[in-house]
């Protein structure tokens, strides 16, 4: 039975982990501020900290080793330094949840040498600040650098499901719904996404995979926001309406200015298969759609 940590695994893809890992019979540790409440019960055992705290996480802690820490939180150098410290000795591998962001947009296809975590730069002090691209980049980069412990950087596109709090395809199937238009600057980008079930399967199969380093995950086969919105339209009946500009309330959040799609190789020649998009997306908008 495998020990593990979980930090942010109460909400959408976490939680979905937590509840795969249960099925696997792991021992399982959260840590959670205790402002979000779980169905879990007794399948998990809680530690009451904020991450951003060093002082308290290190209490949490205390002087338990885990086989697997899982980290869907962390944003900055600072927490990624800070985890630095706190798992020395502690942790038999690491695997945080990265970012498609740590790359720039556009052509050709990204591969995981595309950014490279081990030779970039990380300045000194770490800014207080930092926007999530950048902040996702210096957090690989200090785990890969700093690291005294075997390190996973998974790097997920935008992550879809009902439970998405972000409500990023909601957004659009409410907008189409409407007849409210959706700005997008350009509708025939082509992306990368994954679904909420699909990316905690990878997770925990990566528990017990020999990979390291950074790794894309993402399902097969890219579709353009405007495809999206052509399969909203089909599962509404209604017509999806595009404009090149809008006010910022009706901008898609998918809407990117060139394409933006990864390559998961690496992950596929270890053994993990991934879907294909066809496979679970027009179900769930058809599923979103019947909600409203």
């Amino acid at each position: 039975m495998s020990k593990v940590l979980i930090l942010g695994g109460t909400r959408f893809f976490g939680k979905k982990l937590v509840e795969r890992l249960i099925r696997q019979q792991a021992d399982i540790t959260m840590i959670t501020r205790g402002n979000t409440p779980d169905s879990f019960g007794n399948s998990v055992k809680r530690l009451q900290a904020d991450r951003t705290e060093l002082a308290a996480l290190a209490r949490a802690i205390g002087d338990d080793s885990y086989d697997v820490v899982y980290d869907n939180i962390c944003y900055t150098p600072a927490e990624a330094a800070d985890a630095v410290t706190l798992f020395a000795g502690k942790a038999g591998k690491y695997i945080v949840t990265s970012s498609l962001s740590v790359y720039p947009f556009g052509e050709p296809r990204k591969q995981e040498g595309d950014f490279d975590p081990y030779s970039c730069p990380i300045p000194q002090p770490y800014a207080t600040q930092v926007e999530y691209a950048e902040g996702k980049r210096l957090v690989e980069a200090v785990l890969f650098q700093q690291a005294s412990f075997p390190v996973v950087a998974v790097r997920f596109p935008i992550v879809m499901g009902h439970e998405d709090y972000t409500r990023r395809l909601h957004f659009h199937v409410e907008h189409v719904q409407s007849g409210k238009t959706v700005g997008m600057p350009n509708p025939d980008a082509m992306l990368s996404f994954i679904h909420a079930d699909e990316a905690a399967r990878f997770l925990a199969w990566l528990a017990h995979s020999r990979l390291e380093g950074p790794v894309n995950a993402c399902s097969r086969g890219e579709i353009s926001p405007g495809q999206i919105m052509a399969l909203i339209s089909e599962a509404t009946g209604k017509p999806a309406l595009i404009a090149s500009e809008s006010d910022e309330s009706d901008r898609s959040p998918y809407g990117v200015p060139e394409s933006w799609y990864m390559d998961t190789s690496f992950a596929e020649s270890a053994g993990f298969t991934f879907d294909h998009w066809k496979d679970w997306l027009p179900q769930l908008i058809r599923e979103m759609a019947g909600e409203e």
